[in-house]
């Protein structure tokens, strides 16, 4: 999907007010999808020689560009926002798309939990790069930045479109679902995005999910679990989750933003039906200068039988805001079907 090149600003508290349309049909069907925070201050940096070359030392030699190269940046943060560190990455090739992604895993100061994000484009030439991985170690060797992931050495050179403008990559906050993405379970649409979300991004050679351990919209797989059995006896995934004393979502997403601004990426087109997650992270500084929708290919069949991730589907959209169209045959079989079970 193209971006949208000419979208009007829409406050924080409009996108609140679109939020609480909790009818089948999507609040902003027909408008732009323009939801815009505050332009994160990346400033340029420069380096010796092209990504991807190698040194003369040895690989038990300190790697000299390390030592030449203009020091990146540092970027000040919010009080509240958090700092995401990655420690490694590495190349993965997906059978879900053609692109070769990156896979980084990060360490941060908020949880204790190695959270991932999934690259297309890594690089300087596509303006996706970490911060805290391609920096500077001291006495490190060429071998130790390769085994770490870390390109020997960079240059920063920006992603521009025949503008000249920074391009906003595609980008997704997706929280991780043992049940839906391992074992692939019915009962909601986590394998479904996660491979959208991939195969969009392959086809623009550029992009970046955000792998966030959050299980359970937060409250871990046992809860979740539990929350399951209430559901078999007629609650729903939001009232199941209030039931078992939790928030009918639980998660956050400071250390999604974190990772962003660890990416250089200071604006982007955010794959999602879900306003809050645009909130929070035009909460801590990044742009979102798209909201673009993910429809879930299921419904575009007609003539089949409910599904138990239809019912969690509508639930979304009709008790936690999320911006949907739902089809007339599952908004009234699952009516029909709450109703038998009052």
């Amino acid at each position: 999907m193209s971006p949208t090149s000419s979208a009007p600003a829409v406050s924080v508290s409009s996108l609140q007010d679109a939020s609480a349309h909790t009818a089948h049909s999507a609040s902003l069907n027909g408008q732009p999808n323009g939801f815009y925070g505050h332009q994160l201050p990346i400033a340029p940096t420069t380096a010796t020689s092209s990504c991807g070359s190698s040194v003369a030392e040895s690989d038990d030699t300190t790697v000299a560009s390390a030592t030449t190269a203009a020091p990146v940046p540092e970027v000040a943060l919010k009080s509240d926002q958090v700092t995401a560190t990655c420690l490694v990455r590495t190349r993965i090739p997906s059978e879900y798309c053609d692109e070769t992604l990156s896979l980084l895993l990060y360490s941060n100061d908020e949880d204790e939990e190695e959270h991932l994000a999934l690259v297309y484009g890594y690089g300087t030439d596509k303006n996706i790069w970490s911060h805290s991985l391609e920096k500077t170690v001291p006495g490190e060797t060429e071998k130790d930045r390769r085994t770490r992931g870390a390109t020997v050495p960079f240059t920063a050179a920006a992603a521009v479109d025949a503008n000249g403008e920074l391009l906003a990559p595609l980008a997704r906050i997706h929280s991780c679902c043992f049940t839906g993405e391992t074992i692939g379970s019915n009962r909601c649409d986590c394998r479904e995005q996660l491979v959208e979300a991939m195969k969009r991004m392959s086809d623009e050679s550029r992009g970046v999910i955000l792998y966030l351990k959050q299980e359970g919209r937060g409250i871990g797989l046992k809860e979740k679990m539990r929350a399951y059995n209430l559901i078999d006896q007629g609650f729903d995934t939001h009232t199941a989750n209030i039931e078992l004393g939790h928030p009918a979502d639980a998660r956050t997403y400071k250390i999604a933003s974190a990772i962003l601004r660890d990416l250089q990426i200071p604006s982007v087109r955010l794959l999602t039906n879900n306003p809050h997650k645009v909130q929070s992270i035009i909460h801590d500084g990044v742009v979102v200068s798209e909201r673009v929708p993910m429809i879930p290919a299921s419904w575009s069949l007609t003539d089949r039988a409910v599904l138990d991730r239809d019912e969690y589907l509508v639930t979304k959209v009709q008790k936690m805001g999320h911006i949907l169209d739902i089809p007339n045959q599952f908004l009234n079989s699952v009516a029909a079907t709450a109703n038998s079970e009052a």
